[in-house]
């Protein structure tokens, strides 16, 4: 009533997740205000995403649209917590955690029973047909070492030591990006079959994910090229994944051979090509100038080494590079 003398109002719902039924009762709601003139907006926040897309699809179909909140990024982590780059890269974009990582056991802890825990038991063991959990456990675990990394189903299936399928693997995989946790990058190609049958490069949304899993203290990591490249790498590929949820676009990676290229962003009609360098290193890679040359990018990036700095481009929106 009050919005109809006011002449229209906004009202916003926290967690719309728990409440029973949400999507058919917020459904009702809203059909009867449009009916009788109310001029509301309705704004429900969530943290299930696989409860809140199931709801939307299921009953507000036509009736909403859909703004993705994605992980926080470098920026953001400074403001809220003084970070540098390098603790970003290591810990991630996870606020809850951040007054935690003076005590790096506890900060795992919470990633993995608070976050990782809770994302699979309630987001999508609870929510989705999974015959094989202990599987579905094993491949997160997987996916999150091997982020940044080309693993080819039948491969994983020899890792995991399981007698199940690629299609079950590909299935749990889509689970995990709907749930903003893990997900399995295309090859870029202009043939879309191609894309789809290509070996999957695992991409972690939050760097937190990996540190948390595998167990090793800041200061050892970063005192380890290997270990410190990789982080930087899924960190790069993070804060691009995570703008391209955000903003429709596609992120890929292309390979031909041993050409490469880490990443590549598509969106509005452009392409970036992407090459991820934790040392100094040339500013062009064989890899990038095949690429080039074949599918004439809009723009071609060198991160680190003598490239664009790891600190510039994570504070940068990826919108900016296309």
């Amino acid at each position: 009533m009050q919005a109809r003398e006011q002449g229209g109002g906004i009202l916003v719902i926290d967690e719309i997740q728990k409440v029973p039924d949400w999507s058919e009762t917020i459904k009702r709601l809203w059909d009867e205000d449009s009916a009788a003139g109310i001029p509301l907006q309705v704004l429900l926040l969530g943290s299930a995403q696989l409860l809140v897309q199931k709801g939307l699809t299921e009953s507000l179909a036509g009736r909403f649209e859909l703004t993705r909140a994605t992980h926080w990024s470098l920026p953001e982590m400074t403001e809220a917590f003084g970070w540098d780059w390098q603790r970003f890269v290591f810990f991630g974009g996870y606020p809850g955690a951040a007054t935690l990582v003076a005590e790096e056991d506890r900060w795992r802890r919470y990633v993995r029973d608070s976050l990782i825990e809770t994302t699979l038991t309630r987001d999508i063991l609870f929510l989705s047909q999974v015959n094989k959990p202990a599987l579905l456990r094993r491949l997160f675990e997987l996916g999150c070492a091997y982020s940044g990394q080309e693993l080819s189903y039948t491969k994983l299936l020899g890792q995991l030591q399981d007698a199940g399928n690629t299609v079950t693997l590909a299935h749990y995989l889509d689970l995990f990006t709907a749930a903003g946790l893990l997900t399995g990058l295309q090859k870029y190609s202009a043939d879309t079959a191609r894309k789809r049958a290509s070996t999957p490069k695992f991409q972690v949304f939050n760097n937190a994910l990996i540190s948390a899993l595998a167990g090793h203290d800041y200061a050892v990591v970063r005192q380890d090229p290997e270990r410190w490249g990789r982080q930087v790498e899924s960190a790069v590929g993070a804060h691009l994944l995570n703008g391209a949820t955000e903003n429709g676009w596609q992120l890929h990676y292309w390979r031909d051979r041993s050409d490469e290229v880490d990443f590549v962003l598509a969106g509005q009609g452009r392409v970036a090509a992407v090459e991820v360098k934790s040392g100094r290193r040339a500013t062009t890679t064989p890899g990038m100038r095949l690429f080039a040359d074949r599918f004439k990018p809009n723009r071609m990036l060198l991160v680190g080494g003598d490239g664009i700095p790891i600190d510039e481009f994570l504070r940068t929106p990826p919108q900016s590079w296309l």
